[in-house]
């Protein structure tokens, strides 16, 4: 007996890469100046991130020297970057290394 099976054309699906412009990221660095408090304020009203994101963030950049609390566009970054260091505390924009 012979079975022949309809012909189906499998769909390819293939993912683009989609350059949005986040190719930055907003560094924030350890200092003994600045409490932990005053960080995660500012990490809470300059960047938007929530009560827990902002402790954790404080406590990487007090163990590493510096953290990258978030990443975007340079144009994004920069105003949040220049409100951190009005208050004080060293951050820094930076290009990704490893794209």
């Amino acid at each position: 007996m012979n079975t022949t099976q309809p012909y189906s054309q499998e769909e390819k699906q293939t993912d683009q890469l989609v350059d949005e412009g986040n190719d930055c990221q907003l560094v924030v660095w350890n200092d003994e100046v600045n409490s932990f408090d005053w960080v995660i304020a500012t990490l809470v009203e300059v960047c938007g991130h929530s009560a827990e994101q902002a402790e954790q963030s404080a406590m990487i950049i007090h163990t590493k020297g510096k953290y990258a609390v978030k990443e975007g566009a340079y144009d994004t970054l920069k105003p949040m970057c220049d409100a951190i260091t009005e208050r004080g505390i060293g951050a820094t924009v930076e290009e990704f290394s490893s794209r």
